[in-house]
This record gives C-alpha cells, structure tokens and sequence, in this order.
C-alpha cells in the first residue's frame, strides 16, 4: 500500500498539484486514480491541474516509439475455454529481474516527478503595473497600482490635500497616441477606476474646474505624472 503524503509540510494547492502529478504518471494505485478521475469530472481547477501536468510531461513520450499492444486473445480463449498450462515457478533471477524492473520505473517515476515540480518555471501571474505620481511645486503624491486579473486601476493619495474649494484633480491616460484621456476625478483619497493598461502609458493628474475640465483635454496645470512600470 502506497504511503500517503505527509500533509504537515504542505498545503492544499501543494496536495492537490502533487496529486495531479501522480495520477499523469501512473503511480497511484487504482482505487485512488478512480476516485481523482471522479473529482476532475466536478472539480475544474483539479482538472486544470492534470491537464497542465499532462502538457508539461507530453515531451517525455517523443523519446519512445509507439509499440503494439500485445495478442492476448490466445490467452482469453484459453482461460474461457481451456485450462491453461500449469505455469513453472520463475527462477530466482527472473524474481529480481521483475523486481528490479519495477523498482526502476518507480525510481525514474519519483525523479521525474521531483525534476517537474523543483526546476518546471510556474505559470507566469497575472501582470501588475505600477507608479508614483508626484508633484514638483507641492506636497502631493498619488500611488498608482493597476491588476491585469481584474482590469481595475488603483490610485491612492499618499501625501497632500483635497483640491481646493471650486476645483478638482481629474486623472487621465496619456498612450502610445500622445492624446490624453479622462479617467475621472479625485475626489477621495482612494478612486478605482476599471480600465485596460499596458507598460509604458502615463498617468497624469490634473488640476481642473469643478466638475472636470470642460474640454477633452486638461485646461488646468498638471501636476503630476508617471508611466507605468511592472512590479
């Protein structure tokens, strides 16, 4: 019987991807392997987990030609309909022969799997870019930080003042394209706006009539600015 993975120095994620790694190899016993398939039929994150186990070590078959499977129809028909052959004790080396053979797939099994999991590069996460807008002529200071897995940009004020009485800062994207565009005012410490960045745009902060500016463009100093960087 297969001894179960110590669970203290692992946590479910770690389980789970270890388990997925198993069932690709073969080295589960049947049971087991029933009971994994049963749950990649409900569960869409294992599943995922052995789809990607059965991409990364999809390399490792190019190595091995394909083989026929074996004739065993003479056997089922001798089994159904006639007794076999009495079969002869195997001769101790053919004992360690089969044993080692098999101890050998264990062992190339086991290294494989320890090869995948420490030196395979993970799945890269999702992109987040960040920036610090700071004013030159003043204490104000915006923290820009924007999450690709959920397309929402993040800007807290980390220094500074609201906008004075009859005004407002009004954020905007300034592109490839050279044309700003408004993303909408600051008018609390903390704005999340949903919007689709990319490494190298500007963001910029402006200091406009109440309400934003009237134009399509900034009518007002700007006081801050910084593009986006990976971090």
């Amino acid at each position: 019987m297969r001894e179960p993975t110590p669970p203290d120095e692992s946590g479910p994620e770690e389980r789970d991807e270890l388990l997925a790694a198993e069932y690709v190899l073969g080295t589960l016993p049947a049971e087991e392997r029933r009971a994994l398939r049963d749950r990649a039929e409900v569960d869409g994150a294992f599943a995922a987990r052995i789809q990607a186990w059965e991409a990364r070590l999809a390399p490792l078959n190019d190595a091995y030609e394909e083989a026929p499977a074996p004739d065993l129809l003479p056997q089922i028909e001798a089994r159904l309909f006639g007794a076999l052959p009495v079969a002869t004790a195997p001769k101790p080396r053919q004992r360690w022969a089969s044993f080692g053979w098999r101890a050998g797939a264990g062992a190339v099994a086991a290294l494989v799997l320890f090869l995948a999991v420490v030196f395979w590069p993970p799945a890269p996460g999702p992109m987040l870019l960040q920036a610090e807008l700071a004013a030159e002529e003043a204490d104000l200071r915006f923290a820009a930080r924007w999450d690709a897995s959920a397309g929402q940009l993040e800007l807290t004020r980390i220094a500074g003042d609201d906008a004075p009485q009859g005004q407002d800062y009004e954020l905007w994207l300034i592109d490839d394209s050279g044309v700003p565009r408004s993303l909408g005012l600051l008018r609390a410490p903390v704005t999340q706006v949903s919007a689709l960045l990319a490494p190298g745009v500007t963001l910029a902060v402006s200091l406009e009539p109440e309400g934003g500016s009237p134009e399509a463009a900034p009518t007002g100093p700007v006081l801050a600015a910084a593009a986006l960087t990976e971090g």
